[in-house]
This record gives structure tokens, sequence and C-alpha cells, in this order.
């Protein structure tokens, strides 16, 4: 991954030895304060070993005395693009992207209360508006794809019984200082507001900056599906009014969403088109099981492997090295579609120079940022009969429940007391 994000963006650890007694009693110590999703997961208690990490709620890219006060945002941007492989036999799959479909599910399961408007697709559109939407989206319906820390402590994320509006005040409150430091700004929702609106034009700026280039640039970009999911409550409100699409203005070459989307696109066929590839490798290896380090299964993730992801070509010559070659860009493209973004700011003092760090600007302040991507451990090569099932089960419910629904006589107007989203352009 850090061929192709960039290496001041993927922080790759060292492995360290840990005495299995101190291992025990750090998992007892943190069960009580994990969300209570993650609580069916369990630490490996047995190895004795670790990946130790840099602290990403810190800036990575310069040292900053310790006094300063650090913000870090952590997004989980999911999947950026609708299919475009022929092998989709859902038709609804190449009109509403997956992690659209997917809210419905979770929400009919308990997973979540109620459904987000935030949509991928509108974060990777690389629009401002667009991508201030899809900001606001996350914040007011958070689930797992956004956290917010304050000198590495969590103030904001992870769901709780409080409301998405008392949680924003409080959110507010804590964030004041960081983009009106003159404490010029009095409370209540006109506070709140200003600084939602500042946090998302800061956090847009730095998801659009510049990182080092990496080599997503290797990646020929293909074809491609529609631009805009169907089930975006922003592109709603364009068909609503009438107009054909939201603008897309496309996302700059240099930055971490697009070499995050090019690796997303390295699923070419999809699911459906890649489980019968994974079942023609599966019986080789059956036949040949010595075959499997061979095959690079389970690494080493090397400079060979890395070569192998560069085959965009989707026509199939029968043979197992063509059906390896689009399952391991599949892992590659999953781990893409998993990974969080960690955007860690800091205002800079008065008599900081803009060419000494990155710097991106504020209404009444200028912040330090650095950007970098976690959670990119390859997906299991052993994961992908799950990810087909649990696709078809997404498609089919929302095809069954949502889709039937919507297809059903359409209101002229809004319902009372029906949320509604407002769009303003310039005229």
């Amino acid at each position: 991954m850090k061929e192709f994000l960039g290496e001041n963006c993927v922080h790759c650890g060292e492995v360290v030895q840990l005495p299995l007694e101190f291992v025990k009693q750090l998992c007892l110590k943190i069960q009580s304060e994990r969300p209570e999703s993650r609580c069916d997961k369990d630490l490996d208690t047995l190895s004795g070993y670790a990946m130790c990490l840099p602290n990403l709620t810190r800036l990575q890219t310069y040292c900053i005395a310790e006094h300063r006060p650090i913000l870090c945002v952590e997004i989980k941007p999911k999947c950026g693009f609708i299919p475009f492989s022929s092998s989709v036999t859902h038709e609804m799959k190449h009109k509403v992207c997956r992690y659209c479909m997917h809210q419905h599910l979770k929400v009919a399961t308990g997973k979540w209360k109620q459904i987000s408007k935030y949509c991928p697709l509108d974060l990777f559109s690389g629009n401002k508006q667009r991508m201030h939407f899809a900001l606001k989206s996350l914040l007011h319906e958070a689930q797992n794809n956004l956290k917010i820390f304050k000198n590495g402590e969590l103030i904001y994320g992870c769901g709780g019984a409080r409301s998405p509006a008392a949680d924003l005040r409080e959110l507010a409150h804590q964030l004041k200082p960081f983009f009106f430091p003159s404490n010029g700004l009095a409370g209540g929702a006109q506070c709140t507001r200003a600084v939602v609106r500042e946090l998302v034009h800061v956090i847009t700026r730095a998801l659009l900056s510049s990182s080092d280039k990496g080599r997503a640039g290797a990646l020929r970009p293909g074809p491609r599906g529609p631009l805009v999911c169907e089930a975006s409550p922003f592109s709603r409100s364009f068909h609503r009014q009438g107009k054909n699409t939201p603008e897309r203005s496309g996302l700059p070459k240099g930055c971490l969403l697009y070499k995050t989307l090019q690796v997303q696109m390295l699923d070419l066929l999809d699911i459906e088109g890649l489980y019968p590839l994974y079942n023609r490798v599966e019986r080789y290896l059956e036949e040949f099981p010595e075959e499997r380090k061979v095959l690079q299964i389970d690494g080493p993730y090397d400079e060979a492997f890395y070569q192998k992801l560069l085959d965009l070509s989707t026509e199939d010559d029968g043979t197992v090295a063509f059906a390896l070659t689009k399952v391991q860009q599949y892992r590659a493209a999953m781990t893409a579609k998993d990974c969080s973004i960690m955007i860690a700011l800091s205002p800079c003092l008065q008599d900081t120079s803009p060419e000494q760090r990155l710097i991106v600007p504020a209404s009444r302040a200028r912040m330090a940022f650095s950007v970098s991507a976690l959670d990119l451990d390859l997906k299991p090569y052993e994961s992908i009969p799950h990810q087909h099932r649990l696709d078809a089960k997404i498609a089919s419910y929302y095809a069954k429940t949502v889709h039937a629904k919507d297809g059903a006589v359409a209101p002229t107007r809004f319902k009372e007391r029906e949320d509604c989203t407002l769009v303003l352009h310039k005229v």
C-alpha cells in the first residue's frame, strides 16, 4: 500500500515482542472501554507479538511543541465508486453504491438506529459542495465512519445515548478554541454552525491537498460506472429540481483520496465476477497445496507482488495465473475500501512560515496538518466467500424493500415532517 499511497501517508511500523502476561492484562484493562459493536473481536493474547506504530492522532510530518493542542479527524470513507463490471447481475448495483445499500440492511438488523445521509461518492467527487454535504452527514450520523480526537483522546464518534444535536453542541464547545482563538463567538446554535462550518472547510482542504506522489498513477484509469449514486440525498435533491446530476469536479491526482480511489478500482470484476476465479484458484490449491507459498497467497507482499497488481486486463484466458492476479487485486481493493484516513491538525503560531510545513487556512486561524492512511493490512484470501454472500444479501434486501417501495407511486410533494435537503446554487 505504501507503493500506491506514498510513503508520507503510510506508516509500516515494526514487529515487537511482548510478554504474554502483559498482553493478557492489557486485554482485560481495555475491555470495558471498547464499543459494544467491537466486543465480538478479541486481541491475540497467545502469539506474544504486536505491531508498534506511530500515534496518528499526532502530527506526523514534523515535531511540534507538546503544549500545542492537536485535533485529529478519522474518516473511514468506504467504497467511492459504483461497479462498472458486466458481471453484475443485480441491476441496482449499477445505480446505487454499496454503502448506501448496506445502510438499509444494517438498520434493519439493529446495527445502527437510523440511515446516514453520507454517500462515499459525494466525498470522492472532488466537488466541494458535495464533499461538504458528505462530511456534515458524517458529523450528524457518525456510526463507525467518523471519530474525532482532541490531544489523543476520543471526543466524538462511535455513537452514544445522546442525540446528534447534543453531541454536536458539545463538539463545537470543545473545538471552538481551534477555530476561534480570540473567543469572540458566543455559544448556542450559531456557535455550533460556525464551528462545524470551519471544521468541514478545513477537512476538505486537507483531503484535497497533494501528498507525496506514490505510484497509484501507475494504475491507468479504466472504465467508470455512474459518478453519482441514486440513493444519495444530495443527488436526489438535484433530480427533484429537474436537474440531471450534480457537478463532479474530480479529485487532484496528488491527494490521498484520489490514490485511495485508484486502488479501490482494482476491483475490476466486482465480487460477482471475481468469485468464479477464486473458485478456480481454490481447485488448483486443493490439487497442489504446496503451491500456496509460490502463489504468494500469504505474502511476501514485495515488489514482485506489487507488479502483478498493475495488470489491469479483464480478458480471461482460463489460466490460474489470470484468476490469481484478479483475486490479489480484489484483496488490495478491499483493503483500500475499508481503510481509514487520519487528518491531524494544530493551530499555527503567528510567526510560522508557510514554507516550513503543510498549512491549511481557516477563517481566523491557520492550521498545520498531516494526512495518513490506517488499517492497511491486506484483506485475507479466506474472506472472499464471506464477501460474496454478504454482497448478495445486501443487494437482495435493498431490491426487495427499498427499491420496491421507490417503485410505488411517488408523492408529488414532501410529506409533513419529512427530512429534506436544501441545496443552494450560485446564479
